[in-house]
């Protein structure tokens, strides 16, 4: 098995956008005589699945003010929480094997290498996670393309509770039907667990035990590695701006979805009633007990085909005075409202 680093001029690579890049890059264009490994962390991000609708699985108003970004990943699944505390593993495989859809056999060397650090009581269960003592350390994604299978996951070494508990807004019905009441009840670390010789481990010296664990090696010089060529890089930067540094690839392709939202304000109650498509606003209602000398038909019509992005909103709505159509209500007020900041 190959060892591909996010590395880049001997620099490790931080970027979200970047990192699943260099990712796609590699399972689009490099087809090599054995199976591959990426070890990588990010910069705080959610990762989305690829089917996922981005405004129901994260609190955009905490990312904004942590500078956490959002990435839509090519596999399905859910949503996921990573930084730079924690490393993931992605890895391309042979399609030919029974790997695919297989979630327990990709954890069995996970599973042995945790143990050999003294980590007991690690079970594969679900559907694609892994748990120590009931507590999910990691969640797992595959996907098929091109004749190979694209996998990865993550480990819990030291994780960000707060972030964590703050940043995904996930399906309340999912979290019921695990008989669990919140976020934080559900996630577990895998350093308390470690046996005292290894409590101190950091990050990097557990990433390259776990390398050498899935590679087979004593040490991580004798990896088998692949060096990305200047003209690999040229296309790792164009994905990146194509599609990861991109708003509508993240956020924009949930094809269509509705919903509503009543705020009392000074000046009265405000309903609204918002029909997205591509994350854009495709039919707005706005209704309530407010007194507004202009029609609210305006205000509706300067919205539809925006972004539900607040600095798109913000400058669709620049050119009128709400005061006219609400009372004293700010621009920021009511694309707050629209975003459910104040919740």
């Amino acid at each position: 098995m190959y060892l591909i680093e996010s590395k880049r001029n001997g620099e490790w690579i931080y970027d979200p956008g970047m990192v699943m890049a260099l990712q796609d890059y590699v399972k689009d264009h490099i087809f090599l005589d054995d199976d591959v490994l990426f070890a990588y962390m990010m910069h705080p991000a959610v990762q989305i699945g690829k089917f996922q609708n981005a405004y129901e699985e994260v609190n955009q108003p905490y990312m904004d003010a942590h500078d956490i970004k959002i990435i839509r990943r090519e596999s399905g699944g859910g949503a996921i929480y990573l930084d730079d505390r924690n490393m993931s593993f992605c890895f391309l495989f042979d399609g030919s094997t029974d790997i695919y859809g297989n979630y327990a056999r990709l954890y069995e060397p996970v599973v042995k290498a945790l143990e050999n650090l003294g980590v007991d009581n690690v079970e594969y269960k679900g559907r694609n996670d892994l748990v120590l003592d009931g507590k999910k350390i990691s969640g797992s994604a595959m996907t098929l393309q091109k004749g190979r299978v694209y996998a990865g996951y993550s480990l819990l070494l030291d994780p960000n509770y707060e972030a964590i508990v703050s940043v995904l807004n996930p399906n309340q019905k999912k979290i019921e039907a695990h008989g669990i009441q919140s976020v934080r009840s559900r996630i577990g670390s895998i350093r308390p667990y470690l046996a005292p010789e290894y409590q101190e481990m950091t990050v990097w010296e557990f990433t390259d035990y776990m390398i050498c664990q899935l590679l087979e090696v004593n040490d991580v010089s004798e990896a088998k590695r692949y060096e990305l060529t200047p003209e690999d890089w040229a296309g790792v930067d164009k994905i990146a701006a194509e599609k990861y540094h991109n708003w509508d690839w993240n956020y924009g392709r949930f094809h269509q979805f509705e919903y509503s939202l009543t705020e009392r304000f000074p000046i009265g109650t405000i309903s609204v009633g918002l029909g997205v498509e591509h994350a854009k606003i495709a039919s707005i209602q706005i209704t309530g007990d407010f007194f507004g000398s202009k029609e609210i038909k305006e205000v509706e019509e300067a919205l539809v085909g925006v972004r539900l992005r607040k600095e798109d909103l913000l400058n669709a709505l620049e050119p009128l005075d709400l005061a006219n159509y609400f009372g004293k209500l700010t621009k920021e007020e009511f694309v707050s409202f629209i975003l459910s900041e104040k919740a």
